[in-house]
């Protein structure tokens, strides 16, 4: 449940260098918001470009990507919230106006950057959580299969649309849907260009978790939350190792994964973690984990 007391630290903007910004009031397109008191350790990024419908830009990526490599380094991050700033959208995908004005080599060029992008996200190394409270098309679908967790207001729209706009997703949709959904499943929804709602991907898998919207528009922003609270309090060190062993685990046969396990389990042994959890099972006491 969704704890009601916390304390919210403001929204800490961040531009990129050199860049002009789209962002709400002529401010930054991405932000950064820790939370604290009993929250403390959940991280939030908002994305923040209203006028292009958090279109992903060269200055959203630019922004996105600086963003990723400072809270990479911070230990304090338990769980990191994808968010948006803009009612009814998650992410509307590539910004399609700036793509018209690049030339062949420059699009080339940027696609890179932008599955880079996805790549840092799916490679953070605290578990990551999409709200998805509204579109999430293409390249914002894209973002969201980049995150551990998926949680979406039944009424969100989502999907890889790229065939529609004589495309093909670039951005890890090809690979990431079908380990999500299977392969069969992924190539009908990639050939199709199919749009589904939350309701329908929440009974594919292809959403961890569907709620009905509220009349604020941050119904799965709330859920996502709440999400984030339950991972919270477990030890931060063995969460973190084990995101290691399920993604390296899934890239290779069953034998070769149980050797990635086991080289994380080895990890976690001298752990002060591991020594709390045991000693609170024995004194029976909620454990106290540090992250150590």
């Amino acid at each position: 449940m969704l704890r009601v007391l916390c304390l919210l630290r403001p929204w800490r903007p961040l531009r990129a260098r050199g860049c002009a910004s789209d962002g709400a009031a002529g401010g930054s397109e991405i932000q950064v918001r820790a939370l604290a008191g009993p929250d403390q350790g959940i991280t939030e990024i908002l994305m923040n470009r209203p006028r292009a419908r958090n279109a992903l830009g060269n200055v959203f990526v630019s922004e996105l990507l600086e963003t990723l490599a400072q809270l990479r380094e911070d230990r304090q991050v338990r769980v990191l919230l994808f968010r948006s700033g803009v009612k009814g959208v998650f992410c509307a995908g590539a910004d399609l106006k700036e793509r018209e004005q690049m030339s062949e080599a420059e699009v080339g060029v940027f696609v890179q950057r932008l599955r880079g992008l996805m790549n840092d996200i799916a490679a953070f190394p605290a578990p990551t959580i999409a709200a998805m409270d509204g579109f999430a098309l293409g390249g914002g679908l894209e973002l969201a299969l980049a995150c551990d967790l998926r949680v979406a207001a039944s009424s969100a729209i989502m999907g890889l649309i790229e065939t529609t706009r004589g495309l093909l997703p670039g951005a890890g949709g090809t690979q990431r849907l079908p380990r999500c959904l299977g392969v069969a499943l992924a190539k009908e929804l990639i050939f199709t260009g199919r749009r589904l709602s939350g309701t329908e991907a929440h009974a594919l898998g292809l959403v961890n978790h569907a709620v009905a919207q509220n009349e604020e528009g941050d119904a799965a922003y709330h859920q996502a939350r709440a999400l984030a609270q339950e991972i919270l309090p477990q030890a931060p060190i063995a969460v973190r190792l084990g995101k290691i062993a399920i993604d390296r685990g899934m890239e290779v046969d069953i034998a070769s994964g149980m050797a990635i396990e086991g080289m994380c389990y080895a990890q976690n042994i001298p752990t002060r973690d591991r020594l709390e959890g045991m000693a609170a099972f024995r004194e029976k006491r909620p454990p106290k984990f540090v992250g150590e």
